[in-house]
């Protein structure tokens, strides 16, 4: 697929070029159609809210939607729009230009800057050329940009939309490309603004302060806050897991989930007829995935649908804004596997999960920092089940950096033994602790949806947005 050999596909490519090169107002609204586009229509779209499940394996959505009728008696708003008549539905190609499995790098500036770049460059073509990201063309337009993220707000995928770095580990830079650049900023991430962690000790708080934007750091204050021009950092790092935060009052309190970081921007968003572009992203489900934490993963997806749920509610009465909800490439290929003759156990292996109480990632930290603790009990107090006494020393052993005995490499490692062991009491498998190459689920609602049917290359999406907003 990276290779379309088609006239139509070199055509495209063709005017990406023109595009990310900054020649779009060159363009003009009459060239922006003029190719043949099967999904080209009359339908106004002011609005574009871009929905990211980063790291989603197309199996993740089953086991969520089980998941949530398990703990919530209900299934997921995702399920739904997917049967939901009205809404387009396709796969995502995610390929990157160096490699058939993406990194979140690559896969965001093909969104965000039209064209396929190596893994862990952001918006850099691989001759080191700079594409100008979306952002910045709608930017000049005078539309409205906004950013929401449980990871760091500088992590590579929004950071795709906004910014152009070499190395995707440079969020210093990228937090100061989103100055006036993005109006609403939500997420994690303070230690990229912060003077005293800088390596520059640039006081960004400040200049962002001075540049007019309301800084919100607590829950309440974002809550309240009314102002349209904002940057939300509400942890030094990514936004810590729901299932942790689901066992401390105080992360509650002090910091908003997906659902209300997205509540804040719609809102804001909605007010006025401005154009806008806005990306939430629930990008701890990737974290997940890549320490085989099938229950830290479930509540992330159910977190990410909750968001899902605020954006179509309070859209409802907005027949000009489109929504777009899909992810950027799979990871480990979590999947319930057939337990027990004829598989008769595997729905009641799969409600183990539900008393699973800490992520496998405090789990870990726990471990690494006081290795003399009881693997055991803490794991039976953490997750709910007993390990074997050769299971707790091929952990004690890998913890350690002695060698285990494991055959799969990429599991040759701490979180890999673990979520092996989860798995035998679970029933949920893992490939490995990596990215994939699985083509991604997409679903489309509102104007124009259907652009996001089929099978759709990841480049696309660029093209779409820059069609429908810029002109």
């Amino acid at each position: 697929m990276q290779n379309e050999k088609n006239t139509s596909k070199i055509a495209r490519r063709d005017w990406l070029k023109k595009v990310s090169l900054g020649g779009l107002s060159a363009l003009g609204a009459q060239s922006l159609h003029a190719q043949s586009d099967p999904f080209a229509g009359s339908d106004k779209v002011r609005g574009i809210i871009f929905m990211v499940s980063d790291g989603m394996s197309p199996g993740v959505l089953t086991m969520a939607q089980a998941f949530s009728q398990q703990i919530r008696g209900k299934g997921t708003r995702w399920w739904d729009l997917i049967n939901d008549q009205k809404s387009a539905r396709g796969l995502m190609d995610t390929a990157s230009a160096n490699s058939m499995v993406t990194d979140s790098a690559a896969a965001s500036s093909a969104w965000g800057g039209g064209q396929r770049v190596n893994n862990g460059m952001i918006n850099y073509t691989p001759s080191g050329k700079a594409i100008m990201p979306i952002a910045a063309m709608l930017q000049n337009k005078g539309r409205r940009i906004g950013l929401v993220t449980t990871a760091t707000v500088t992590h590579a995928t929004p950071a795709g939309f906004a910014a152009a770095v070499t190395d995707r580990n440079d969020e210093d830079s990228i937090a100061e490309q989103y100055l006036n650049r993005v109006d609403l900023i939500l997420g994690g991430g303070s230690a990229f603004f912060d003077a005293k962690i800088r390596s520059d000790q640039k006081n960004l708080f400040e200049e962002y302060q001075k540049a007019g934007y309301q800084l919100v750091s607590q829950r309440d204050a974002l809550l309240s806050s009314r102002e349209g021009k904002i940057l939300g950092i509400f942890s030094p790092s990514h936004i810590p897991y729901s299932i942790d935060r689901q066992q401390s009052a105080e992360l509650q309190q002090k910091i908003p989930t997906l659902a209300e970081m997205a509540k804040a921007a719609v809102t804001r968003f909605l007010e006025g007829s401005a154009p806008f572009l806005l990306q939430i992203e629930g990008a701890r489900i990737d974290h997940a995935a890549h320490l085989n934490d099938i229950a830290a993963l479930l509540h992330e997806q159910l977190e990410f649908d909750d968001a899902i749920a605020q954006v179509l509610a309070l859209t409802a009465n907005h027949p000009d804004v489109l929504i777009v909800v899909t992810s950027d490439h799979g990871n480990s290929n979590p999947g319930l596997n057939g337990m027990g003759a004829s598989y008769k156990n595997s729905s009641t292996f799969f409600q183990r999960i539900a008393k699973m109480k800490e992520s496998h990632e405090s789990l870990l930290e726990r471990l690494q920092k006081n290795p003399q603790q009881d693997i055991g009990a803490l794991v039976r107090k953490s997750l709910g089940f007993e390990l074997e006494a050769k299971e707790i020393l091929a952990l004690t052993e890998m913890l350690s950096k002695s060698t285990a005995i494991e055959w799969n490499h990429q599991l040759a490692k701490p979180e890999g033994l673990l979520g092996q062991f989860a798995g035998n009491h679970t029933g949920v498998g893992w490939t490995g602790t990596t990215h994939t190459s699985d083509p991604t689920l997409v679903t489309a609602i509102g104007p124009q949806c259907e652009r996001f049917s089929g099978m759709v290359i990841n480049t696309d999406v660029f093209r779409h947005i820059a069609e429908l907003l810029c002109s």
